[in-house]
């Protein structure tokens, strides 16, 4: 047998690959990225017979595998949770007209955040979508629910939802990697339009249709092997409670039992290993949150005297058990209500539980806190910032220098929103909105006096995914703002992936092409035009002239496409030498304050700005970051 070290997300591609999908899509976020480019590796290492694609956004993905779904043949997408709201519109109807071939739908949550707008839970949705959801704990078990969750799919004809989290999606795990199927060639599209287009008569039919398949599955939930008692515990007790909790029968530990899923379970199976207490305290692990099979859980929390509920990020499970008075966890306040439950604060609260109902008592943990380690070096506290050469950084620098500070700055998703950094970024909230949001602040401030400037950013990547039925709506309603469509030429922040705009498929082969110049023309836009950030003199000549036409008469709404690539993916035309600064720098951090680049440093010894040569790039942009000359290349 061949094994590999994989990610998560890498086990997880393998499983889409080895349970012959024949079309797979994703639109690229972190924690999920890495999934279809796995699946792109596979596919070109072993010749697998499968459509890989980067969507322009996750309903686009979604409603292709649809398709494919539809057609018989088994498909898989893959997204981050707040994607899923994107993607939620084809899913909750998906529910209802069911599958013809197996439709797995993976999405990778992000307790703490780490890299997202929220921590919401995936499982929670698959409540309201009334869909089954396989929960791993291991990058193994993600790759085996995988196939369990095409299985399922098929036999129930649903969607069935994978969800992971990040700490799924990132560790390392040794893999057996399984025989790729070839594809036979069985495919057809049936048509049944009572079913793939019902109306909404038919819908209700299918609501009806949908219960009853949920029921079924909830059935063969209650005796899948992926839930199961994690190590032989003492004979369950049934033991009365006393006023003040104690337990008063069953022996030490005899009384609790712990309910975890997701790496909440595998935290948790450790710790109580490590303290010497894995026989003495009743482990379930749960796979399945949704539909959570209540006779199993309803027989573990009968048994015992208390039960706590250990996931994350949200209640899923604790919320469909459907007697509560015995149980701890979130919603009672023994488990935090936010924030990722990492080893250390799942040790914490069974610390805290174990004391309570005197069973045992843990010792302090023995290592610092992280924080205090970190605390204890006494490093100079660095919040993110765009990279050194960011062209973002000088399309930021031009809008603040026309603008001014009292101009409202609506801006996206990406790597982009460390703008707020150079005061430049005044509101961030999905996919899209930067351009909404400019629509709306110019509609609700237009009628006051000296209404401001609206300079509103977003990327190329999330313009594409979302931006052009805000940017019609705009026009159609005669907004006027300035939008700056910042065109770094890849998807940067979660790994490089191409776009529309840039016409490169998954492979690395060459697609059809979506100019943005021409996408945005034929939104209705009648100013647009391009420039190099790295050219202040340019830029801010242009920006100025889309203000003159947004304030026109006859004006509108004003798109400037600030086009350079990445640095980190295309360094090659940036050098332009290293900057130095002159021995009459001052000191005045004007520098720092407005331009903010890494490679700028004050040397509070000399009280006066150095250049860090170690992070500079030699772009040269920080020449225009001094007003007073300072700096040359």
């Amino acid at each position: 047998m061949k094994r590999e070290v994989l990610l998560g997300n890498g086990a997880v591609a393998r499983g889409i690959v080895e349970s012959g999908c024949r079309l797979f899509s994703a639109y690229p976020g972190t924690p999920s990225s890495e999934i279809l480019s796995e699946v792109a590796r596979f596919k070109a290492a072993e010749g697998a017979d499968l459509w890989v694609e980067w969507a322009t956004n996750e309903k686009a993905a979604l409603e292709m595998a649809l398709a494919a779904s539809y057609s018989g043949m088994r498909a898989a997408v893959a997204m981050k949770q707040v994607g899923l709201n994107v993607a939620s519109d084809p899913l909750l109807s998906a529910a209802y007209t069911g599958v013809a071939g197996g439709l797995v739908v993976v999405v990778a949550d992000d307790p703490g955040p780490h890299s997202s707008q929220t921590e919401q839970d995936t499982r929670l949705f698959a409540l309201v979508a009334k869909l089954p959801v396989f929960d791993p704990s291991t990058p193994r078990e993600a790759k085996d629910m995988v196939e369990q969750a095409f299985i399922l799919s098929e036999a129930h004809r649903l969607p069935v939802i994978v969800r992971l989290t990040t700490r799924v999606c990132h560790a390392g795990q040794s893999i057996i990697l399984g025989q790729i199927p070839a594809f036979d060639g069985q495919a057809s599209f049936h048509k049944d339009p009572q079913r793939w287009a019902a109306t909404p008569r038919f819908r209700y039919i299918l609501h009806q249709e949908l219960n009853e398949k949920l029921a079924a599955v909830r059935e063969s939930f209650e005796r899948s092997p992926l839930n199961f008692m994690a190590a032989s515990a003492p004979p369950p007790v049934s033991a009365a409670l006393h006023g003040t909790n104690r337990l008063l029968a069953g022996g030490a530990g005899g009384g609790l039992a712990i309910i975890a899923g997701g790496v909440c379970y595998t935290a948790v199976r450790e710790l109580l290993a490590e303290v010497g207490l894995e026989e003495q305290i009743s482990l379930l692990k749960i796979g399945t949150p949704h539909p959570l099979p209540l006779r199993l859980t309803g027989d573990l929390i009968k048994d015992h005297a208390w039960t706590l509920v250990l996931e994350e990020p949200d209640t899923a499970i604790e919320l469909q058990l459907p007697n509560r008075e015995r149980v701890m966890g979130r919603l009672d306040g023994t488990v935090p209500s936010a924030g990722e439950l990492t080893p250390e604060v799942i040790y914490r609260v069974l610390s805290d539980v174990l004391a309570r109902l005197e069973i045992a008592d843990l010792p302090p943990l023995a290592a610092p806190r992280l924080d205090e380690l970190v605390a204890g070096l006494e490093l100079p506290i660095r919040k993110p910032r765009l990279c050194p050469g960011c062209p973002h950084r000088s399309s930021f620098f031009a809008l603040k220098q026309v603008f001014g500070p009292r101009a409202i700055y609506p801006s996206d998703i990406g790597c982009y929103t460390l703008g707020s950094n150079q005061r430049a970024v005044d509101t961030v909230l999905d996919m899209g909105a930067a351009i909404n949001m400019a629509s709306g602040f110019y509609h609700a401030l237009q009628q006051t006096e000296k209404p401001p400037t609206i300079a509103a950013t977003i990327g190329d990547s999330t313009f594409i995914h979302s931006g052009p039925s805000a940017l019609i709506n705009a026009v159609y309603t005669q907004a006027r703002f300035v939008l700056v469509i910042l065109d770094n030429e890849t998807t940067a922040m979660t790994g490089f992936q191409p776009t529309a705009a840039t016409g490169r498929l998954s492979d690395g082969s060459q697609g059809g092409r979506v100019p943005l110049p021409e996408l945005v023309r034929g939104c209705g836009v009648r100013f647009v035009r391009i420039v190099d950030p790295y050219d202040q003199q340019a830029i801010q000549t242009t920006l100025k002239a889309a203000r003159d036409f947004v304030e026109a008469e006859d004006g509108g709404v004003a798109v400037v496409i600030a086009q350079h690539a990445c640095v980190l993916r295309d360094p090659d035309p940036v050098r332009v030498g290293l900057p130095t600064i002159s021995d009459e720098c001052d000191g005045c951090r004007y520098c720092l304050v407005t331009f903010e680049c890494p490679a700028l440093l004050h040397d509070e010894a000399n009280a006066r700005v150095v250049i860090d040569e170690r992070l500079c790039v030699e772009c040269g942009q920080c020449v225009h970051a001094c007003y007073k000359g300072f700096i040359t290349v």
